[in-house]
This record gives C-alpha cells, sequence and structure tokens, in this order.
C-alpha cells in the first residue's frame, strides 16, 4: 500500500528558534494523532536542518531539504551534496520545485541529474512537476507534464521507483490562492499512473504515491485528499501555520 503524505515546505522562512518552535508545536498538536500509513515532513532551510532534525527526534515528523546539488563535491559556492545531508541524517530531498526551475534555471536534464544522484546515495526524492497557465489554457497540460516525467525520471530501472514521490503542482496554482479543483486533480494524477503504468508496469503505478500541491488549505484538503489518486499534499504557505497544517494532515 502506497503511503499518504502531507510535506510542509518551508521555503525561504523561518529562523532557526522558529523553525525549532515550529517542530516543537507541531510535535504537541499531533502527539496523539492516528497517523498510521500517513508520514508527515517538513523541509526547512538548509541552515535549520540539523537542529530541526534534532527538534524532531523522537516523533513521527520526518525533516527532509529543499535542494540538492549532483556533484559529490567541488567548487560549488552555495550548494550542498548528498553526503552532507547523509551527515546529518537527511534521507528524503524534494527536487524540481517550480520555484527552483523559474528562479533558478533549472532544467529537466539537470533534474535527471540531481534524481541519479539522489539514487547513487540512497536517498529518497520528492521530485515536483506541473504546468504553467499557458499551458492549462492551451490545453497542452497533459503533454507538458508527460514530458517532464519522461525526460527526468523514465530512465530510471523500475526498481528505483521504491524511493520516488511524486509531487504534482500546477504552477498557475501555488502561492496564488488558485487551486486546481478535486476533479482537475484527480484527472492528472490518474493520467500520471497510467503514463508510468505504460512505461514499467501496474505495480511501479500503483505504488508511487503522488502528491498535490498548489494552495492546499484547510478548506479544501479534504475534498482534494478524498479524490483515489491524490496521496497527499505537498502545502507552502499553510505548513508555516502549526493550526493549518496540522489541520491538513488530519484531513488525510
Amino acid at each position: 500500500m502506497r503511503s499518504k503524505i502531507v510535506a510542509g515546505n518551508w521555503k525561504m522562512n523561518n529562523n532557526n528558534k522558529e523553525s525549532i518552535q515550529l517542530i516543537e508545536d507541531l510535535k504537541a498538536a499531533i502527539k496523539n494523532e492516528e497517523l498510521s500509513n500517513t508520514r508527515v515532513i517538513v523541509a526547512p532551510t538548509f541552515v535549520n536542518l540539523a537542529t530541526s532534525i534534532s527538534a524532531a527526534n523522537g516523533s513521527s515528523i520526518e525533516v527532509v531539504a529543499q535542494n540538492m546539488h549532483q556533484a559529490k563535491n567541488g567548487a560549488y559556492t552555495g550548494e550542498i551534496s548528498a553526503d552532507m545531508l547523509k551527515a546529518i541524517d537527511v534521507k528524503t530531498v524534494i527536487l524540481g520545485h517550480s520555484e527552483r526551475r523559474t528562479y533558478f534555471n533549472e532544467t529537466d536534464a539537470s533534474l535527471a541529474e540531481k534524481v541519479d544522484a539522489i539514487l547513487a546515495n540512497d536517498l529518497e526524492t520528492i521530485f515536483c512537476f506541473g504546468e504553467l497557465l499557458e499551458d492549462r489554457k492551451s490545453d497542452n497540460h497533459f503533454a507538458v507534464v508527460e514530458s517532464q516525467l519522461k525526460n527526468a525520471l523514465f530512465h530510471l530501472e523500475a526498481s528505483a521507483w521504491k524511493s520516488i514521490v511524486l509531487a504534482y503542482e500546477p504552477v498557475w496554482a501555488i502561492g496564488t490562492g488558485e487551486t486546481a479543483s478535486p476533479e482537475q486533480a484527480q484527472e492528472m494524477h490518474a493520467f500520471i499512473r497510467s503514463i508510468i503504468e505504460k512505461k514499467y508496469n501496474k505495480e511501479v503505478a500503483d505504488g508511487v504515491s503522488i502528491l498535490y500541491g498548489g494552495s492546499v488549505k484547510p478548506a479544501n484538503a479534504e475534498e482534494i485528499f478524498s479524490k483515489p489518486d491524490v496521496d497527499g499534499g505537498l502545502i507552502g504557505g499553510a505548513a508555516l501555520k502549526v493550526a493549518d497544517f496540522t489541520a491538513i494532515i488530519k484531513a488525510i
């Protein structure tokens, strides 16, 4: 059975003290919740990863990284390697978020290299992808999503997919207040699963968790998560508020 996942991407928010406090508050809020087969994940900034991991120790909260460079080491000022993350017990890395693609020029080709580095280091990735508003308006959204997945992931062996979580994020619904309807989310998630099955097999397709990312809030989370191919959410702004994030966790 594939996991249900609620992952909070904190982006460039929260200093060290604020990160620790948010984790402590979240631990208290979900302490008595039934979380069987549900993973609760938070992704602080790089400088707060180690102390956040310490703060989450002994709880069900997983602390993951927001990005990783594909090289083992070298002259890459400002970048972080797999070895550095593993040394502080990070096991999962978000890759390909639309903000990384837009602001830092990440491409399908560079992301394929990062995915390979992730797998070579026995790490897991939450791999993000999704269409722009113009793609949706031109009815090209399925082709864009299929291309992103094929270019970055379809060179992998079937066995590699046990270390992949997918996060579909329609770019037009990130931080805009707009949200794909539950029906639109289900339609795309079912399409994603179908192209994975076509490339690999039904076992791989049915086994991969596919998250929805795009202005998920307590008010819409339950309806979105109720769809059969939506396995959780990659949450942005709402993950910075313990009450909202807890409500979203409860919704799944």
